[in-house]
């Protein structure tokens, strides 16, 4: 064989095998991240949540969320007497304690509500006491027949923070003694991760009903 169709070959066979050894994987590209849940603030509230991460620095809301809301869902509990006298009988558009600025609530993630609430049922109805263990709040917040809101966040493009001393609703300690008030840093006395929520729109939210 001509040395000139031998060094042909041979170069055909490197190309082959090259090509063989060396092919690229494609890697699937990674969804892009999801937009913060601030971005759907307005400027007020945009300011005091950076006036917030500051106050917890070096922890920020997107951390907060990333750690313990990634799913973006929310939900929190109400009794059905305060439901039907300050959302159904007002026609509310907005779940929460409103003033001049908004409507404000605070929310857990709803898998840890859910959880709560489902070890909580004895014969059908709830344990107030072992939902209020659960969540590090008073046991008298879930007496009686309750609702349970969920919310999905992105989907609604609801704003929500860190929750700070001068939100409505806000139980200030008074003493050292004081367990269940509030304590900054986006937990509960408890330990259970909330959020400021502002403007929970009703129309976008499931309603269940906790006998």
């Amino acid at each position: 064989m001509p040395s000139i169709f031998r060094i042909a070959l041979l170069c055909s066979l490197f190309t082959v095998t090259a090509c063989k050894t060396g092919e690229i994987t494609t890697r699937p590209t990674p969804p892009p991240a999801a937009p913060s849940v601030t971005e759907a603030c307005n400027d007020q509230q945009k300011a005091i949540s950076r006036e917030a991460d500051q106050l917890a620095s070096p922890y920020s809301i997107d951390q907060h969320i990333e750690k313990n809301f990634q799913d973006r869902q929310v939900s929190w509990l109400m009794t059905d007497g305060a439901y039907q006298k300050f959302v159904v009988q007002t026609g509310a558009k907005n779940f929460g304690r409103c003033n001049d600025e908004g409507c404000f609530l605070f929310a857990a993630p709803t898998k840890t509500i859910q959880q709560a609430v489902a070890d909580s049922m004895v014969d059908g109805r709830h344990d107030p006491a072992v939902i209020g263990r659960a969540l590090g709040l008073p046991a008298k917040n879930f007496e009686g027949p309750l609702k349970m809101m969920t919310l999905n966040l992105a989907t609604s493009k609801t704003c929500a923070r860190l929750p700070v001393e001068a939100d409505p609703g806000v139980w200030k300690c008074t003493s050292p003694e004081d367990k269940d008030c509030f304590k900054f840093g986006g937990y509960t006395s408890g330990n259970i991760p909330e959020l400021m929520v502002i403007n929970a729109p009703v129309e976008q939210t499931t309603v269940t009903d906790v006998p």
